[in-house]
């Protein structure tokens, strides 16, 4: 089971002039280099079955600074600057405590 922290879930699509192959290669070398990022441990890329071109993206950070760091690596801006996908919404969320 996780320990709290902050888990981000995301939704991408693959541009529809982008081969899908080439995006789906490029998708899993960004979350391989995402998984090897101090303070991330989970990014995990989720196909949707019925449109192959959306994907969610899975990631926990151990906090708000880890996820910030994020966007600063050179593979995010690599993979942000390529233009395979586009950015659909993102959500910050939490482990469900019983503490309020």
């Amino acid at each position: 089971m996780f320990k709290q922290g902050l888990f981000i879930t995301a939704e991408l699509r693959i541009k529809p002039d982008i081969d899908l192959d080439t995006a789906i290669a490029a998708i899993h070398s960004f979350c391989e280099d995402m998984n090897s990022e101090k303070g991330c441990s989970m990014a995990v890329p989720l196909q949707d079955r019925e449109n192959p071109r959306r994907f969610i993206f899975w990631e926990r950070y151990e906090d708000k600074a880890a996820f910030d760091q994020h966007f600063q690596a050179e593979h995010t801006q690599r993979f942000i600057n390529s233009g395979l996908t586009d950015f659909v919404q993102a959500f910050e969320t939490q482990l469900l405590t019983m503490e309020r």
